[in-house]
């Protein structure tokens, strides 16, 4: 147990090709950076800037793994997203710099429980309960950007059981990953080892326990869980 008053909990990470496993640190998430995600929650892409909510670094799941549907939710819901995983950090990044930053991208679930989301919002309440609980961020291994270069484009999609829920480009962000890290910096400090995933296409919906979900990106490791 060393200086601690019980063993300290192990490091979460995630395989990355060619090099060390990646240490999380912490995830963000981006709320809507879809258009027609935003429309189909019910948000207004052209005037509303991009907002943030955050799952602990132990919700990650691991590729091929089977998720626990999780209790108190009846609809639990698939969002696919493209993950950017971060070697450098700081405040006031300059989105003209947060590319030279980026160690590796991944593909990426936001398992949402939707009906506990919902009628949180309704009271105005935190939704954490409805995006953080336990295994709610599967994701790929990381591919380092010495490979893939600067990931701005390609297709994103999502299969349940073979069924095709999502499908867009990552150029239909609208903020793209430089804007996304430096207007991050403006309200935290970021550090190596943290998550982002940066929104999801329309086309969310729900998933049942034997479910397999397929979620891909151009270039990337693609994402295979089981709801279990």
């Amino acid at each position: 147990m060393g200086d601690y008053a019980f063993a300290e909990p192990p490091i979460v990470s995630l395989p990355s090709m060619s090099t060390k496993p990646f240490p999380v640190r912490r995830i963000f998430c981006v709320g809507q950076n879809y258009s027609d995600h935003a429309k189909e929650m019910g948000s207004d892409p052209a005037v509303d800037p991009p907002f943030f909510f955050m799952k602990p670094a132990q919700a990650i799941l691991q590729n091929g793994s089977v998720m626990p549907y999780p209790p108190g939710t009846s609809d639990l819901q698939h969002e696919v997203e493209l993950v950017v995983a971060m070697a450098m950090g700081g405040r006031d990044i300059p989105a003209d710099k947060v590319n030279d930053m980026v160690f590796g991208y991944a593909t990426g679930l936001d398992m949402t429980k939707r009906d506990t989301q919902g009628a949180a919002k309704k009271k105005g309440q935190p939704w954490e309960m409805s995006k953080a609980f336990d295994h709610s961020a599967p994701c790929s291994s990381i591919i380092p950007e010495m490979y893939t270069g600067v990931v701005a484009k390609g297709r994103i999609e999502c299969k349940v059981n073979g069924q095709v829920r999502q499908s867009a480009d990552l150029a239909d962000m609208i903020w793209g990953v430089p804007q996304i890290v430096s207007f991050l910096s403006q309200l935290v400090e970021v550090w190596p080892g943290d998550l982002i995933f940066t929104g999801t296409p329309a086309g969310v919906g729900p998933v049942v326990k034997g479910d397999k979900i397929e979620a891909t990106i151009a270039g990337l490791e693609p994402l295979l869980i089981e709801i279990g």
